[in-house]
């Protein structure tokens, strides 16, 4: 069955799923539906806390079994310590069959690895996975699909009952012993708990898991007590130090330094680069290289931001700073110096329901004048993927990136025309994560591509002495350099599904050939 960008998903996952094909970004525009509720258990009785000896005891208490849906946050990133921990008990009490609903998991989780070859995880939701979870799901060792959503999708599959949360794990730098949690505060600071705000909503049963416990009340809380079921004090709960780590750092690279600056001058020579305009880049290197050169820009016309959106980082913190945007709006921080930013009055915490989700009554995203994302590979139709590498592993994470594409009136997207030996912008992208109708600009360091369907953008551009090209002679020069790659050879089995944001299929990813 061909979706709207032209891939062939097998008739037998739409029916194993139930899900429509991608039909276009706006397909479900208007769309009403009721939301799911989760199970509450009442709590009246006068003082008490709600503290649990051990991770093994709460499991007890949640009444842990085959077959249940966990989740996890992944605001610690590489730095995280709580999936291994738990996921550690549930293997030793020999449950089977878990489905895994995190926000992201990277290469702090190789361990899942066993569990998965022993039928400990049988299930993968998430928005992408990296390390030897991404390589095990692509050679077909997961039993049961790996499902990957952007941000807001997740949002969306959980507040529609798409997907039911049997307990949900929520690391706390700071928590009391009724459940008030904190990002900030403690030894192990993550900034704020925007993708567990979700769980803590619709989850059946809640638990907070803390290395530093502090006298109630802990507020303001960014979770609340009143959707707390269990509190477990630990040791650590992971390694701030490994937040900013891979994509999430400044570059020295050249070529990413001339496309944040091409990056820069395209941005200012825009109708939407006046005051009071909104901005979000992603976390990769000429991303946020184009935050610091805007920047400057901005000091010398007098011109200020309006808000700032993220996943945040030390250039868009560092504009709080110096005056130059009114507010930060955070669902994510990518190193310390956006951690500790949060203790500023105009930096918001904001959930990621708030941030991106498609299907509730306006997102923040909808709001976004640019957006500045990285891509692995684009191609001449301007669909983007992020997830699945050119040797067919999955190596990424959708994150908000078909979010802040679909709602920003600008998005452009960097990347190198070679990743490596191998083409970055081609005939067709390995698997597509994010549709061409969303993608405005691709700049690369030799040239700069304007979608046709962005008349508006082209016609502003006329007297702009920057070097524009077409998609496809981005695409020659490419080729001409590494040659045209090879098709990556995939068996029949499917192993992931990309969801588009609204839950229809994107694509689906196979299993590799070894």
């Amino acid at each position: 069955m061909l979706n709207a960008v032209g891939r062939d998903i097998p008739e037998e996952v739409v029916k194993n799923t139930n899900k429509e094909i991608f039909k276009g970004v706006h397909y479900y525009d208007g769309y009403t539906y009721e939301k799911k509720g989760p199970k509450t258990k009442c709590v009246n009785r006068s003082g008490g806390d709600k503290l649990v000896d051990s991770i093994r005891d709460v499991l007890f208490k949640c009444g842990i079994k085959d077959g249940m849906t966990l989740s996890f946050h992944h605001h610690f990133r590489d730095g995280d310590y709580i999936v291994n921990m738990v996921m550690k008990e549930v293997h030793t009490l020999g449950i089977k069959d878990i489905t895994i609903c995190a926000s992201s998991l990277g290469k702090a989780h190789d361990l899942l690895c066993d569990y998965i070859e022993d039928g400990t995880i049988t299930d993968i939701q998430s928005s992408g996975v990296r390390g030897r979870v991404g390589q095990a799901i692509s050679r077909g060792k997961l039993k049961g699909y790996a499902i990957m959503r952007s941000h807001g999708g997740r949002v969306r599959a959980i507040e529609s009952g798409e997907v039911k949360i049997d307990i949900a794990f929520i690391g706390a730098p700071t928590c009391d012993d009724y459940g008030n949690c904190r990002g900030i505060g403690g030894v192990s600071n993550c900034g704020v708990l925007s993708y567990s705000m979700v769980d803590a909503d619709y989850a059946d049963k809640v638990v907070a898991i803390t290395d530093c416990l502090v006298p109630f009340p802990n507020f303001p809380a960014h979770i609340s007590m009143t959707k707390v079921d269990y509190v477990v004090e630990v040791d650590e709960i992971g390694n701030p130090e490994k937040i900013a780590t891979g994509a999430a750092k400044p570059t020295t690279d050249m070529r990413k330094l001339m496309m944040a600056d091409y990056c820069t001058q395209f941005v200012i020579n825009t109708p939407y680069f006046k005051d009071g305009f909104s901005y979000q880049t992603g976390v990769g290197g000429a991303s946020i290289a184009s935050t610091i050169s805007l920047a400057k820009v901005m000091k010398e016309r007098d011109i200020r931001m309006g808000f700032g959106v993220g996943g945040l980082t030390k250039p868009m913190c560092d504009l709080l700073i110096n005056g130059q945007v009114d507010c930060l709006l955070d669902t994510q921080d990518f190193d310390l110096d956006a951690v500790k930013s949060v203790e500023n009055m105009k930096h918001f915490r904001i959930s990621a329901s708030e941030y991106a989700n498609p299907f509730n009554k306006g997102a923040i995203v909808n709001k976004l004048d640019f957006v500045i994302l990285a891509t692995l590979e684009v191609d001449v139709n301007f669909n983007c993927n992020v997830v699945v590498g050119s040797d067919g592993v999955i190596t990424g994470a959708q994150g908000g990136h078909p979010d802040t594409a679909a709602g920003a009136k600008c998005t452009v997207v960097l990347t190198p025309l070679l990743q490596g030996r191998t083409p970055a912008v081609c005939n067709e992208v390995t698997t597509v994560t994010t549709p061409g109708e969303s993608i405005d600009v691709v700049i690369t360091e030799y040239g700069i591509a304007i979608n046709p369907a962005r008349q508006d953008l082209i016609d502003c551009m006329k007297d702009v002495k920057l070097p524009f090209m077409t998609i496809e002679e981005l695409r020659d020069i490419a080729y001409s350099i590494a040659g045209e790659p090879q098709k990556v050879a995939f068996d029949e089995r499917v192993v992931g599904i990309i969801e588009g944001r609204d839950g229809t299929i994107m694509d689906v990813v196979r299993q590799v050939k070894i």
